[in-house]
């Protein structure tokens, strides 16, 4: 989602000696990211190919509720249990924005870049004890028998210019204190290890392995094709 605010879908497919999982999402970015993630937890994620979309389901007004919208649809969908995400930054000074608009907040089409450059523009002459932020993401779990929301995030400061080529979206402008670079200086098992995703995913795979929720495979436990609202550029976050 996704500091863009994208979707992933985790559907069960079967389970060995590890969970096998399909991530619904054709972003590059994300799907990496949430390989690193996960790999250490016993989890192997899987991508789709080919551009899908679930914007029409994101009606919430917080990234839990769009999380637990697009879960509870696919899960709804398919019988299987569902995880999705919805992720987004916000900035103090600017009232919270971009918020759960991070991936449109520079139009539909926009690059990367194109946001980075409106984020810029909107913060230009702000000093740096102004220039606070957060990278916010909300995990949602959805099964038959409840559901469940693990929130994780970053807090940092926004730089006047980018810096590193790694990572996506708006991580070349995020500084994150405690490691003096920003989110695109980071390696991917570093950003991993501090990221609001994988705080939030690493939460929820704790509490699946602990609770035994998913553990019992269930006859809709299947490969299927799902919508995911993606953005072309791999470089996106």
């Amino acid at each position: 989602m996704s500091w863009l605010v994208t979707s992933c879908l985790i559907t069960r497919l079967w389970y060995t000696d590890s969970v096998r999982v399909l991530l619904a999402t054709t972003n590059q970015g994300k799907l990496i990211e949430l390989k690193e993630i996960m790999s250490d937890l016993g989890v192997e994620v899987t991508g789709l190919r080919g551009p899908a979309t679930t914007e029409e389901i994101e009606t919430g007004s917080t990234f839990a509720e769009n999380a637990l919208l697009k879960a509870r649809y696919h899960h709804g969908l398919y019988g299987s249990p569902a995880i999705a995400d919805d992720s987004g930054l916000e900035v103090e000074a600017l009232g919270g924005a971009p918020g759960i608009r991070s991936a449109r907040y520079a139009g539909p089409n926009a690059s990367d870049a194109d946001r980075v450059r409106r984020l810029l523009d909107e913060m230009k002459g702000l000093p740096p004890s102004r220039r606070a932020a957060r990278f916010v993401c909300a995990a949602a779990l959805v099964w038959q028998d409840g559901e469940k929301v693990f929130l994780g995030e970053a807090t940092g400061v926004i730089l006047e210019n980018p810096r590193g080529a790694n990572g996506f979206g708006y991580d070349p402008v995020f500084f994150y204190p405690p490691l003096a670079r920003t989110f695109a200086e980071l390696t991917a098992s570093e950003k991993a290890g501090v990221s609001h995703r994988g705080r939030a995913f690493r939460k929820l795979a704790a509490w699946a392995s602990e609770s035994g929720a998913l553990d019992t495979r269930g006859s809709g436990d299947k490969i299927v094709p799902t919508a995911d609202k993606t953005f072309a550029s791999p470089n996106e976050g």
